[in-house]
């Protein structure tokens, strides 16, 4: 089972470059962020078209997730618990129903920036949200893939440039270490159980020639709990696509599990 996840950066805009990688690539499973569209508004027909099930969590001009799956969803649900006031579509979960049911999450965690600020608070509070959503997965002994833009440069390697990112919200210690906090539950971060190279990256930045000068980050994430690691047969960056027609600032990550 091929399982993605690819942080569009608008939906409307980039629908032609998501069927094309969707063509190229067949996957399975893909969690969508940024798709900057309310629920009705999503294609939904498009997608179904190209024989995908579509579940979204919207909201209009920002933000916003979804899950396409070739393989039926169920027990679908929205926002991440832990309060009730966040009206952010950030969080969208489902079973996908294949030969071994898995529970695959797509999530768009908060930037942060500017930090100090009440923006990077509330991504810390969300992320001490999501330790706790995930620890309650892990419960269930099922595998478990948390699939998304995390807005988190785990390690000095997973940026070109570490230096000038020492003070974004993304690199801040704080922000590192709630990260590892998730991980610290028992799950393991899927890339880098296949690669611990450096020079990988998953975001370049449309302004400064980011792209040409290779001045990337590495936040899109799939973390897996211990019964998805066991399942793991491959993970990979599909970089080339960050070089196509109209494309996203993000690629395209994605994992094979033996499922």
């Amino acid at each position: 089972m091929k399982l993605a996840t690819f942080n569009i950066n608008g939906i409307k805009a980039r629908i032609e470059a998501l069927s094309d990688w969707l063509k190229a690539a067949e996957p399975d499973v893909v969690g969508l962020q940024e798709i900057k569209s309310v629920d009705e508004g999503f294609p939904r027909e498009h997608f179904e078209g190209m024989g995908y099930h579509v579940e979204t969590h919207g909201q209009k001009g920002f933000n916003g997730v979804a899950i396409l799956s070739k393989l039926p969803l169920e027990d679908v649900t929205r926002g991440l618990p832990g309060d009730p006031d966040d009206e952010q579509a950030r969080w969208i979960e489902a079973t996908v129903v294949g030969a071994r049911a898995i529970r695959f999450a797509s999530l768009y965690l908060p930037n942060g920036n500017p930090a100090p600020g009440p923006k990077y608070d509330y991504k810390l509070s969300w992320m001490d949200r999501m330790r706790e959503r995930a620890a309650a997965l892990l419960t269930t002994e099922d595998p478990v893939v948390l699939a998304g833009d995390y807005n988190v440069i785990p390690q000095p390697i997973d940026a070109a440039k570490p230096e000038a990112w020492v003070t974004d919200a993304l690199f801040l210690p704080e922000s590192r270490a709630a990260f590892r906090r998730i991980l610290n539950l028992g799950y393991a971060e899927a890339f880098r159980l296949r690669d611990q190279g450096s020079g990988h990256y998953s975001f370049w930045d449309f302004q400064a020639g980011a792209w040409q000068r290779n001045n990337g980050i590495r936040i899109d994430h799939l973390l897996l709990s211990a019964q998805a690691a066991d399942l793991l047969q491959a993970a990979a960056i599909d970089k080339a696509v960050r070089g196509g027609e109209k494309p996203s600032d993000h690629v395209p990550v994605w994992i094979d599990l033996d499922a």
